[in-house]
């Protein structure tokens, strides 16, 4: 098992309201030690979560809740993250620790009742609350720092009565029209990387359990789309069920078409340079596997939790029979560690794909710019030869990557090479921290204000920075929306007119 923890701190903040929220437990927990009246704004609060849940589940835990906004914002940073105990999550666990938390809390209520009449009846009543509110503060907290931010949440009793409200809501059919789940436009678009278990608040595990509506029912879900937003693949959204519904009917992309379960052998590992190798894998069943340049497969790296992780495809798939992909490690990183350490020539593994068409040339493009940096070369090794090999009509192709040393220019004999014999392509390669013979010193930006786009398709594959700032470049010379075409390390939606395919 690899030393990385599973489970990943992250934004679970991305509205006001969920940033700010936590001040509200801090007013009443704190203020009301002072001034108790305070407490009686919580009243307002169970009957909102109540209201709510009867509509859409526990979608207040996820984007109201002051408790939860104080445990995902000011506490999680301080977080072990660790995983929540099984025990915890339980059903005895839930209904015993209920019973136990509303039998003492209407006591208290009952005790306050017997001020009924006096000045001092709304003081007594609004501390129960205030009381309540601090003992969840200081319980709760404690929990978030020493396990993990939403331990208290899995048996906290306004959860409990949201999930009673909730099945009301979906027994009446009213959720049918009002409730809002986390969906997935197409289930075979999945990496099964598990990132949305990983980033889970609830560690919840979606990409496993999503319905035959593509859409995730799980009465414990918060709707807080965390999971939305961390998505590699960029294919969840949250949606009402008649969305759902039209999400399901549109086609699968072509480049999915042909994904399936494939049984391979490691026939070789080779080292490139530090922390890089490429592995290369014979196909056992099926013994043959038909893929393009341009696209990915799946790697499976655990059984339990089911993980695969996702890289590009580096060989040109001639005999149909092998696929190599070139894999960085990363520190700390779950999928790349136990790769690195556990993986050896001989050992069968379990991959998935051919995937992926986001950064394969339509037919009849003419003229096209690829633009790499750091591990973003690597579907570009088996496109350059595939386009100037196969595509007779392609007039042009400029390659334009860049690397921190030259020592890290990945294929740069080959790529050179090819340079040679092929007047129709040019590579152009510059490193950004030394000075190199032979080689400029900049970021590819510094190029791509150099070379003339008039015409061309680009296609992008690198980090975030590299990606918008190409783009930017390239739309200043005259390319339009539908010219671009990009995968990236991060989640990118500054860029208008685009959609954003990844591959891990």
């Amino acid at each position: 098992m690899s030393a990385a923890n599973y489970y990943i701190k992250t934004n679970r903040a991305f509205t006001g309201l969920r940033r700010y929220a936590w001040i509200f437990t801090l007013l009443v927990a704190i203020g009301g030690l002072w001034e108790p009246k305070l407490g009686l704004l919580v009243l307002l609060v169970m009957g909102g979560l109540t209201v709510t849940a009867f509509f859409s589940g526990r979608f207040w835990c996820g984007n109201v809740c002051p408790h939860g906004s104080l445990f995902d914002v000011i506490l999680q940073p301080l977080s072990t993250n660790r995983k929540i105990p099984d025990f915890l999550k339980s059903k005895p666990m839930m209904i015993g620790f209920f019973i136990f938390f509303m039998f003492n809390f209407g006591r208290r209520v009952m005790g306050a009742f017997q001020a009924w009449g006096t000045y001092s009846f709304l003081d007594r009543l609004g501390f129960v609350f205030v009381f309540t509110y601090l003992v969840v503060m200081m319980l709760g907290g404690a929990l978030a720092i020493f396990a993990n931010p939403r331990t208290w949440c899995q048996f906290c009793p306004m959860g409990s009565i949201q999930k009673v409200s909730y099945s009301l809501g979906k027994t009446t059919g009213v959720t049918n029209k009002t409730d809002r789940l986390v969906t997935i436009s197409n289930p075979d678009m999945c990496h099964k990387c598990g990132k949305c278990a990983r980033v889970c608040p609830f560690q919840l595990e979606p990409y496993l359990e999503f319905n035959e509506n593509h859409q995730f029912d799980n009465a414990n879900c918060i709707r807080c789309a965390t999971c939305v937003e961390n998505c590699p693949a960029g294919i969840l959204s949250i949606e009402n069920p008649a969305t759902a519904m039209e999400l399901k009917e549109d086609p699968l992309p072509a480049g999915y078409l042909n994904r399936q379960h494939i049984t391979a052998t490691i026939t070789s590992i080779n080292d490139l340079e530090e922390d890089l190798k490429e592995f290369t894998f014979r196909f056992e069943e099926p013994s043959e596997v038909h893929y393009e340049a341009g696209q990915f497969m799946l790697v499976k790296v655990t059984e339990n939790p089911e993980a695969y992780r996702a890289y590009s495809i580096s060989s040109f798939g001639e005999d149909h029979q092998h696929v190599s992909m070139i894999i960085k490690k990363v520190e700390k990183g779950y999928g790349t560690e136990i790769i690195f350490d556990q993986f050896k020539e001989g050992d069968k593994v379990e991959l998935e794909g051919p995937m992926g068409d986001v950064l394969v040339p339509e037919a009849g493009t003419e003229k096209m710019i690829f633009v790499a940096n750091g591990i973003g070369i690597t579907p570009f090794i088996p496109l350059v030869k595939d386009v100037l090999e196969n595509r007779k009509d392609v007039k042009s192709v400029k390659l334009i990557t860049g690397q921190r040393y030259a020592k890290d220019l990945l294929y740069h004999d080959y790529f050179r090479e090819m340079d040679e014999k092929d007047e129709r392509f040019e590579y152009q390669a510059i490193v950004s921290r030394e000075d190199a013979a032979g080689l400029p010193r900049g970021h590819v930006t510094k190029l791509l204000k150099e070379i003339n786009a008039a015409g061309s398709k680009a296609y992008l594959c690198g980090t975030k920075v590299m990606v918008v700032d190409a783009h930017r470049i390239l739309t200043e010379k005259g390319l339009k929306p539908e010219d671009f075409f990009f995968e990236s390390e991060e989640k990118i939606s500054e860029l208008p007119g685009t959609e954003q395919k990844k591959t891990a």
